[in-house]
């Protein structure tokens, strides 16, 4: 029942059928005599089939299939699922045909068989996943997730943890070693799913012997630390169990006393989260007390205080204030006379219940952390809670059957899971196909995917793939995707994801050929013009566009004429008209309203001098600034290297003036930034969310748009440089945006 084909040993093997009578009668004893008769049936025709046949660990075929049913009796399983797990083994040479096992135990049954063995096929794969390019803990989840998702019926799960723990006992009842890898698969991949599914007896004991595989001489140190202390502790709690049966009995309260077993794994655990000696632990020595009803539970810990002394903080009343996943009892540490300290929890029935089937939804707190996020129900914890409440089933109800249908199983699901080549597991949209496939993978790889092989068969592109099914991308050296691609028609992508990068790819062509087309239309004519020597990218800026490339996007697109280019050249404007013409082509209402009037700039040697930051290029602390002497203005301020001051200076240097920063304080200072984008829906949204996560006030703001690129001039409101690089890195980091400062 675990991952194995069966194999006939080398020597026959003569060992006597598990299959008794007394056994039948004991794992089916539960059941309504027509389910008791079914079980048989199953049995009678996997017994012939499997005697004789070994698990590639060794162990006897039969007597693993004995063991596993064994294990769903004491789970209080369905019938359906006790044969599941006896005939899943049949399927892998097709012993039994589906439609013999439709015939003799109905479409249910048939189906969870073929499900079961898919999951063992899966289990093998993602056994063998050591890709390094995800993180550990991602695929450990993406693994269970997908388990869950191949389990059509959540009771083929419990076959397949039932069989995993049997696999565990075989190992340590034979004392056959067990390979690092496969206690580490359980600790990692099948605990955590019977702790999702709040099977406790199966996780519990799963931990347990996967430890003791794994680290054998911390497993023997706490099992010996135990073992010393066994005789002692047992006689210590059949005492405290007599005391307290007694007394609960004086005072008329109906209990259940007894003592609870500790787990190695949790012992180890709480000692390495808590940081904490084996003798320094409350709880070695545990007992529970099951009452009738809540009042009783309340009586129970009162008459607990009063005949042991309570240590302090160690109390948790989760009756009145439930964990948030719905657990309910009362815990309590006490110390007897002697300071030998012991645990109790105290609960009903039902509570008990709720806790041991994971009625609880256990695993949202455990899994979530201490605060235990509740999530929206999602298909897959809808099929575990349907889980857990045929768990809860009573099969001695005058039902005949147990729960085989919830509404829940048949809801589409949001997600399909799917393997590498290496094994590791992809969460894709519901009918994602290879190409969406390739895109997860990697941009490039999407662009040049040709073909691919889905479980080794080549398939169309536009198959939609199913969960559990291992994808192989065959891909060109070279090229990118089809137009094809883009119509939803046709099918060939499912995620939009896939969709944006493949419309990203061909607005990067498209833009680049109008790119290179208006290049050459601009350099024929400087050429016409004989102007081959100018700097295009001066040029462009004189011309009121941020780049080159805007330029020659806009003269692809008869959006600008040439004929401007000429007359730019006959026409050369002023450094004053420069300015005075950039500000046209931006300007957006530049004055700041934040600012205090006061710029807190001292001019060098001259006192009481009025200044004003120049509005071409926007200075702010700690920018290397210099001054300009105006007519009437007072003390123009610009940045050292700003263009329109170094014209204004080399035509009358003796206006220049040596000036410095000096306290500035909270002062805000207005400055532009140029930010370049290809022109889509939400790009202004993105950029606004970037002003409002920084909390940079927006002052100004100027747009131009040309069909597929759009220019934007900022004035934002700054205290420092430091705020306007992370501006600018953070607006660098929106998808296609090109930001600097203007």
């Amino acid at each position: 029942m675990s991952s194995f084909i069966p194999t006939q040993p080398e020597s026959a093997m003569t060992t006597q059928t598990p299959f008794t009578e007394g056994w039948l009668e004991r794992v089916s004893a539960d059941l309504p005599v027509a389910q008791q008769q079914k079980l048989q049936l199953a049995i009678q025709l996997a017994e012939p089939l499997i005697h004789g046949l070994c698990t590639p660990w060794g162990e006897p075929l039969d007597s693993h299939v004995a063991a596993v049913i064994e294990i769903l009796q004491e789970l209080n399983a369905d019938a359906s699922t006790r044969i599941c797990a006896t005939l899943a083994v049949l399927t892998q040479k097709n012993q039994i045909k589906h439609e013999e096992i439709k015939k003799h135990f109905g479409e249910t049954v048939a189906t969870m068989i073929g499900a079961a063995r898919a999951l063992y096929h899966i289990g093998e794969l993602a056994a063998k996943g050591h890709d390094q390019a995800a993180t550990g803990t991602d695929q450990k989840e993406m693994k269970r997730k997908m388990l869950l998702a191949m389990a059509v019926d959540l009771r083929t799960v419990l076959v397949r943890l039932a069989s995993r723990l049997q696999v565990l006992r075989w190992f340590a009842h034979s004392k056959t070693p067990c390979p690092v890898e496969y206690a580490r698969e359980t600790m990692e991949l099948y605990t955590p799913l019977a702790n999702r599914l709040g099977i406790w007896q199966l996780k519990w004991e799963m931990e347990d012997l996967a430890f003791r595989f794994l680290e054998p001489d911390t497993y023997k140190s706490i099992a010996k630390k135990l073992e010393e202390k066994r005789t002692e502790r047992e006689r210590f709690i059949e005492g405290v169990v007599q005391t307290l049966s007694q007394s609960l009995s004086e005072i008329g309260v109906k209990a259940e006393v007894s003592g609870r077993p500790k787990h190695i794994y949790s012992i180890y655990n709480k000692m390495r989260n808590k940081n904490l000696r084996f003798e320094q632990l409350f709880d070695i020595r545990a007992l529970r007390v099951i009452v009738e009803d809540e009042r009783s539970c309340y009586s129970t810990l009162a008459l607990i205080h009063a005949m042991w002394t309570p240590i302090a903080n160690e109390f948790d009343d989760y009756i009145s204030r439930p964990k948030p996943n719905g657990y309910r009892s009362l815990h309590t540490v006490v110390a007897d006379d002697s300071g030998r300290t012991f645990e109790i929890q105290i609960r009903t029935a039902e509570m008990h219940h709720f806790a041991e089937f994971g009625m609880a939804a256990h695993w949202h707190y455990k899994e979530a952390g201490p605060k235990g996020g509740q999530v929206a129900a999602s298909a897959e914890e809808q099929k575990m809670a349907w889980m857990r409440q045929l768990l809860a089933w009573d099969h001695n109800e005058t039902a005949t059957e147990a729960p085989t249908e919830d509404k829940s199983i048949d809801v589409e699901p949001e997600h399909i899971y799917v393997l590498t080549p290496q094994a590791r597991v992809i969460e894709l949209p519901y009918g994602a196909t290879p190409v969406d496939f390739a895109y997860y993978l990697h941009t490039d790889l999407g662009h040049r995917c040709r073909g691919a092989k889905v479980d080794g068969q080549m398939m169309p592109l536009l198959t939609q793939l199913k969960t559990g099914q291992t994808v192989e991308i065959i891909a060109a050296k070279s090229g990118g995707p089809s137009r094809d691609w883009l119509n939803p028609q046709l099918g060939f992508l499912a995620s939009q994801r896939s969709r944006a990068k493949v419309r990203a790819w061909f607005n990067a062509v498209e833009l680049q050929q109008r790119i290179a087309q208006g290049q050459t239309m601009v350099e024929k004519e400087l050429q016409r013009l004989g102007r081959t020597a100018v700097n295009l990218e001066q040029l462009a800026q004189k011309l009121g566009f941020a780049r080159a490339d805007d330029l020659y996007v806009a003269v692809a697109k008869d959006e600008f004429s040439l004929r401007q280019i000429e007359t730019a050249f006959k026409a050369p404007a002023t450094s004053e008209n420069t300015e005075e013409l950039q500000t046209k082509v931006f300007d957006a209402n530049r004055a700041s309203v934040t600012r205090t009037g006061r710029s807190g700039v001292l001019v060098v040697g001259v006192d009481s001098l009025m200044t004003q930051l120049a509005r071409c290029c926007r200075p702010a602390p700690p920018d290397v600034i210099a001054g300009y002497i105006t007519k009437g203005r007072g003390v123009s301020i610009h940045r050292s290297d700003c263009k329109s001051y170094l014209g204004l200076v080399a035509s009358q240097p003796e206006r220049a003036i040596e000036v410095e920063w000096g306290e500035t304080g909270d002062g805000l200072y207005p400055v532009d930034l140029s930010v370049t984008a290809t022109e889509r829906p939400n790009l202004l949204r993105d950029i606004s969310e970037v002003f409002a996560r920084l909390r940079v006030n927006v002052v100004g703001v100027n747009s131009q748009s040309r069909r597929s690129l759009t220019q934007l001039l900022f004035t934002i409101e700054v205290n420092n440089g430091d705020q306007i690089q992370r501006t600018i890195s953070a607006l660098q980091e929106i998808p296609g945006v090109q930001a600097q400062r203007h």
